[in-house]
């Protein structure tokens, strides 16, 4: 059982899943923008950025893999993309609830060679200060869902990556 944990970044399936994950988490950020009316902030907009490099990640490893080192290249920036995502969700969630006072401000910060607010307004434009993010469920707010997910990601992208790296194969 532990053994095919390990082997789950072989099978093109477990990259579809994330994916289906950066699809279904971006939509619903497009959701909560264009429907709900909530505008996202600065580490919102970082956020969908963390979340798109994801899903090409993703795409890339469905070419690679069934190949041993592209397949460990894939995993080990899946990893540092779930890295990403978490800081953008730990300093969510401290704007939120007040223990990291910080100069959010309307800039995306992005280098002009990487302008995707520029270039793509309606999915990556700053549109508001950083303070709070929409309840989704049962009182549970974006920032805290996505900072459980971003620890679950980080953990299990973690054992994955080591995985590939055991001696586990068939």
């Amino acid at each position: 059982m532990l053994m095919r944990f390990f082997q789950l970044p072989e099978n093109k399936w477990f990259w579809l899943v994330f994916i289906g994950l950066g699809l279904g988490l971006d939509g619903m950020a497009l959701f909560y923008q264009y429907v709900l009316d909530y505008m996202p902030c600065v580490l919102c907009i970082h956020t969908r950025i963390w979340v798109v490099g994801m899903v090409l990640v993703s795409l890339l490893a469905l070419a690679v893999y069934q190949s041993k080192w592209p397949l460990r290249g894939m995993q080990f920036l899946l990893l540092v993309i779930s890295v990403g995502l978490l800081d953008r969700a730990y300093q969510l969630l401290g704007v939120e609830r007040g223990f990291i006072f910080g100069n959010c401000s309307m800039a995306s910060g992005l280098p002009s060679w990487f302008a995707l607010d520029e270039w793509f307004p309606a999915v990556f434009q700053v549109q508001e200060p950083c303070g709070y993010t929409p309840e989704l469920l049962f009182g549970i707010t974006m920032a805290e869902a996505l900072m459980v997910l971003s620890v679950a990601l980080v953990m299990l992208n973690t054992l994955w990556f080591i995985g590939l790296f055991l001696n586990v194969k068939k």
